[in-house]
């Protein structure tokens, strides 16, 4: 924090206030004997140094900015490169980023843990800037289904230090784009990146302009998603209809940071690790590293995500694939120990990421901030998955220099996340359910073209049942399938019945379904329109669509390249 009304006067340090009590494992505020001891920190009253009133930038600061009490004192120190000591929001820094939820987040997490942290979690929301884009973000955030938040970052310069990096005059194109899915059981999560190159129609978009004026950005068929954020007045909503119009899959949210923040963020946990290949000496973006394992931080942290010439073919996609290296190493940062039981290494992530952040005005909220916070915990690193949404040279270029969608990989990518299926393998948590699976699909298969199923309606999409009788019978040829209408009840699960002498003809439905063992209910037949004993198959209101396997294992094809937060790999 600085003095700019961020909870210190010029020579405390909060990171000292915070210590665990043994008895509880929790962090709590500690002052010192010579310090006033209030129960909760006090507001501070007035203006904050000239950062008043936003009027007619369409983005507000959050209410509730409180100051921490004192400790101890030190020296004045020089404030860091992302601070913004009293900046209007529309002057905030924007560059090209990665996930910064990540750091911020597991701050959140540790001092949301007790009352102390929740007033220290208001001072973090009024470090956060928040944007209104209207319908194209939900009003709030529900901490019971899968969500979708859209990491942007931005190609301006604005901003201390950030000068020097070319393009000045940019006004601020979505440069880096990610769209990080959370799953419903939060088992698992895909961070799919979006190329700024790639061709995409973007809608038009109604938007507030910085000027307050209210008005509708024409459209542009054909274009660089890049302008979907800042030609013309373009907003962050103006991008999340455009991922929703090219991709299918609704951004519920949205994040987007500056230059500063990978500075800030990298110097806090004292330093990233990445790998190379090869030696790098980049001129363009000064990173000198040896082959091998290095630290990153500051500076030379910001020239690992930025440098392009010095990887791959040089290319805009190769350097998504190190910035997506490089988040997986930041993940695994978050998660070590010696972060995690830091309170000033959690401190100072927190102060870094609020201080970068402009978020919906659904995520500007303290207590969202923290819901959103606790779920992604949820999510194990290695079933964190970073990949790009696959795509191909434009056919209509000579030179190429824009892609297009891969229409043979990118359609079976995008369904998988629209429709919440894990991209690894995620283990099933219950040991009966294991051996429900082994006892009840073990065994001989009989032909998908004695299969008799009658399929009844429970709670799945309307139209459900007759869309997987046409594809159980043209794609899979289930042909002795037929539709039974509308089941009596709903379920939560999809269930297959039958008899004891049909169990064959289960296996193999099961294994075209991606049924679990305990979806499948040894019972009785029923017979069918031909007078015939068949099984019953009922959809509940866990099935998408056909062709989405039940148990999550459809996967993504296997040349589509991914990675995981897991997994250490070495940029080349």
């Amino acid at each position: 924090m600085d003095t700019q009304g961020r909870g210190r006067g010029d020579d405390i340090d909060p990171a000292d206030q915070w210590v665990i009590n043994p008895a509880t494992g929790e962090y709590e505020l500690r002052l010192g004997p010579s310090a006033p001891q209030p129960a909760v920190p006090r507001p501070r009253t007035g203006p904050r140094d000239g950062a008043g009133s936003q009027e007619g930038t369409g983005r507000t600061r959050s209410p509730g900015r409180e100051t921490v009490p004192p400790q101890r004192r030190r020296e004045p120190a020089e404030p860091s490169p992302g601070r913004r000591a009293g900046r209007a929001p529309q002057k905030k820094p924007k560059g090209r980023r990665i996930l910064l939820w990540t750091g911020g987040t597991m701050a959140f997490v540790v001092l949301a843990t007790g009352t102390v942290g929740y007033f220290y979690l208001k001072h973090l929301e009024g470090n956060v800037t928040t944007a209104d884009v209207g319908d194209a973000a939900k009003s709030n955030f529900s901490k019971d289904e899968a969500f979708n938040i859209l990491v942007l970052g931005t190609d301006k310069r604005t901003g201390k230090g950030n000068k020097g990096y070319g393009d000045a005059g940019s006004v601020g194109h979505a440069d880096t784009t990610v769209l990080l899915h959370v799953s419903k059981d939060r088992t698992n999560a895909t961070a799919l990146s979006i190329p700024r190159d790639l061709i995409v129609d973007i809608p038009d978009c109604p938007t507030t302009l910085e000027d307050g004026t209210e008005t509708v950005v024409p459209g542009v068929q054909g274009a660089r998603f890049n302008r979907s954020l800042g030609e013309q007045g373009r907003d962050p909503g103006c991008t999340m209809r455009t991922v929703e119009a090219a991709t299918g899959i609704k951004p519920d949210h949205f994040m987007m940071a500056d230059f500063n923040a990978v500075k800030t963020l990298t110097t806090a946990v004292e330093g990233v690790e990445v790998c190379l290949a090869k030696a790098v000496d980049d001129k363009k973006s000064h990173l000198k590293l040896p082959a091998g394992k290095s630290v990153v931080e500051g500076e030379q942290a910001l020239a690992f995500v930025r440098t392009r010439s010095s990887f791959g073919n040089q290319g805009d996609l190769d350097r998504i694939k190190v910035q997506q290296q490089f988040l997986g190493s930041l993940v695994r940062k978050m998660s070590s120990g010696d972060t995690l039981t830091s309170p000033t290494k959690l401190l100072k992530l927190a102060e870094a990421a609020t201080e970068a952040l402009t978020v919906d005005k659904a995520l500007g909220n303290v207590n969202t901030l923290k819901d959103v916070a606790l779920e992604l915990k949820k999510v194990p690193p290695k079933n964190i998955s970073f990949l790009t949404v696959p795509v191909k040279d434009n056919p209509a270029e000579r030179v190429k220099a824009t892609v297009v969608l891969d229409e043979a990989r990118a359609p079976q990518v995008l369904d998988a996340i629209r429709d919440d299926v894990s991209l690894t393998e995620v283990k099933q948590k219950q040991k009966k359910e294991k051996a429900a699976v082994a006892a009840r699909l073990k065994g001989k298969k009989a032909p998908a073209a004695e299969v008799r199923v009658q399929i009844l309606n429970g709670g799945a999409p309307s139209g459900s049942a007759q869309q997987t009788l046409s594809w159980l019978q043209v794609e899979e040829g289930v042909t002795k399938s037929e539709n039974g209408g509308n089941a009596p009840e709903q379920l939560k699960k999809t269930t297959l019945e039958y008899a004891p002498d049909q169990a064959e003809q289960a296996r193999r439905l099961a294994a075209i379904l991606g049924l679990s063992g305990s979806a499948m209910k040894p019972g009785e037949s029923v017979v069918n329109s031909q007078g015939l004993p068949a099984m019953t198959l009922t959809l509940g209101k866990d099935f998408k669509r056909p062709g989405v396997k039940l148990d999550g294992s459809g996967g993504i094809p296997p040349e589509v390249e991914k990675s995981t937060a897991d997994k250490v790999e070495c940029a080349s």
